[in-house]
C-alpha cells in the first residue's frame, strides 16, 4: 500500500476523535486456529428492542484498525443512525513478509471471508442486528476485500463500497453474487484508475470495467446520470463527479464518485475535501437491505411524469421544482434518503414553483397526496 502523504493529519484526526467519542469495545474470536481481533462500536442509540444495521470498516494492506478509525471513525454517524459498528483487522502473510493483509499473497487456505462470516454470527447472538442489513466497506487492499464480500458472502452482504480499489481480475473472472447487489466506489482518476497490467498479465481491471460488470449484473441503465458535485475546497486540487447507474433488479444502484485528479486517498480525511467518504458511504448502502431498495421499489426518477393529480419538471434540478397540481392535493412534502422532512410547502392549484436552492446535491423523496416520486438535486 503507498504511504500516506497526510500521516501527520491522521494521527492528528485520531486522537481529536478519540476525544470526544464514546470508546470501542476490543473484542477478540477464534477463527481457524487463531485468536482475531476485531474493535466494536455499540451506538448510544442501541436498544435490544430495535433491530440494528451492522457495517464493516475494512483497513487497508499492511494496516491496522487504529489507523482506519483514524481516517474512517464512524461513530458519530452510528449514533446518530443506530448502526453497529466493526473494524476487523487483518492477520500477518507469511508469503508477503508478515504484512497484514486481508487477502493472502501466495498460496495458502487461508481464508477471511468465513472471519467475517463468524463475526457476524457470533454479534448477531450478543446483539439485536437486522441480519438483512450487513454492509461492508474499506480501503484499498479493504476495498479489494469488500469485493470479495460482495462475491463470496453475498447472502450475508447487503450493500458495499470500495475506496481506492477497482477489481482484481482474479475477482472478475470467479465473481458469483446471489442477488441484486448495490455497489459503490470511490475512485481518484490518478489511482490505477485504468486498472493494473504487468507484463501482460491484468492484476485488477480499471474503473469502467468494474462497473460494467455491477451494472451488467444487476441489468441496470446503460447510461449513467452524471452530476458534477460542489467544489466546496478549491485547494484540494481535485473535483467529483457523481454517476449513477438506476433501475437495476430489486431497484438497486450502482454508483461511482470519481475524484477527478484524485490519488490513493479517503476523501474527507485526506485528499479530496470536497465531500466526506463516511457520510457518502452510509447516506448509498443505508437505502438497501439484502432483499434490494428499501423503500418503495416503484418511485421514478423520469423526467416531466404525469400522475394524472399533477406533472413536475425538471429533473435533475438546479434550484427550483416546478409542478402543475390538477387536484385537491393542498401540500408538498421532501424527505432526504433518511427519511427526514427537509422541505414543505403549500401546493396550489394549477402552477407552482419551488426553491429548493438550499438543498444539498442529492436524491430526495417528494409526496404530493398519496403519490411519492424521486428527484436528483444538482
Amino acid at each position: 500500500m503507498p504511504k500516506y502523504n497526510f500521516i501527520s493529519l491522521i494521527i492528528l484526526l485520531f486522537f481529536c476523535k478519540a476525544l470526544t467519542a464514546q470508546n470501542f469495545i476490543s473484542q477478540t474470536i477464534e477463527y481457524d486456529g487463531n485468536t482475531r481481533e476485531y474493535e466494536l462500536y455499540i451506538p448510544s442509540s442501541y436498544t435490544q428492542d430495535v433491530l440494528s444495521p451492522l457495517m464493516f470498516n475494512f483497513h487497508a494492506g499492511n494496516d491496522t484498525t487504529e489507523t482506519q478509525i483514524a481516517i474512517s471513525d464512524m461513530r458519530n454517524l452510528a449514533d446518530e443512525n443506530n448502526f453497529i459498528l466493526v473494524y476487523p483487522q487483518a492477520l500477518a502473510d507469511p508469503s508477503d513478509d508478515g504484512s497484514l493483509n486481508w487477502i493472502f499473497k501466495g498460496d495458502s487456505d487461508h481464508d477471511d471471508i468465513y472471519f467475517i462470516d463468524s463475526i457476524i454470527s457470533e454479534l448477531s447472538n450478543q446483539y439485536s442486528i437486522d441480519i438483512e442489513r450487513v454492509y461492508a466497506c474499506g480501503y484499498s487492499l479493504g476495498g479489494e476485500f469488500v469485493y470479495e464480500l460482495l462475491c463470496r458472502l453475498n447472502d450475508k452482504i447487503a450493500a458495499g463500497v470500495a475506496v481506492a480499489r477497482t477489481m482484481g481480475q482474479y475477482q472478475y473472472e470467479n465473481c458469483s453474487p446471489g442477488h441484486p447487489t448495490a455497489i459503490m466506489t470511490i475512485l481518484g482518476t490518478e489511482d490505477y484508475y485504468n486498472g493494473i497490467d504487468f507484463a501482460g498479465v491484468t492484476y485488477y481491471i480499471s474503473a469502467d470495467e468494474t462497473h460494467q460488470y455491477w451494472t451488467d449484473y444487476n441489468s441496470t441503465d446503460n447510461d449513467p446520470i452524471e452530476i458534477e458535485l460542489p467544489d466546496n475546497n478549491t485547494n484540494d486540487g481535485s473535483t467529483v463527479t457523481k454517476r449513477i447507474w438506476e433501475n437495476g433488479n430489486s431497484c438497486v444502484s450502482v454508483v461511482e464518485l470519481r475524484v477527478n485528479g484524485g490519488g490513493h486517498d479517503w476523501p474527507g480525511s485526506f485528499g479530496n475535501l470536497d465531500i466526506s467518504s463516511d457520510n457518502e458511504i452510509w447516506n448509498f448502502v443505508s437505502n438497501y437491505s439484502i432483499n434490494g431498495l428499501i423503500e418503495d421499489c416503484n418511485l421514478s426518477l423520469n423526467n416531466n411524469v404525469n400522475y394524472n393529480q399533477f406533472s413536475y419538471y425538471p429533473n435533475p434540478i438546479d434550484s427550483y421544482l416546478s409542478i402543475t397540481n390538477h387536484s385537491k392535493n393542498k401540500s408538498i412534502i421532501i424527505f432526504d434518503i433518511n427519511s427526514k422532512i427537509v422541505y414543505e410547502s403549500d401546493l396550489n392549484l394549477g402552477n407552482n414553483r419551488f426553491d429548493i436552492s438550499d438543498l444539498n446535491t442529492g436524491i430526495y423523496s417528494v409526496k404530493i397526496g398519496e403519490k411519492t416520486f424521486k428527484i436528483i438535486k444538482k
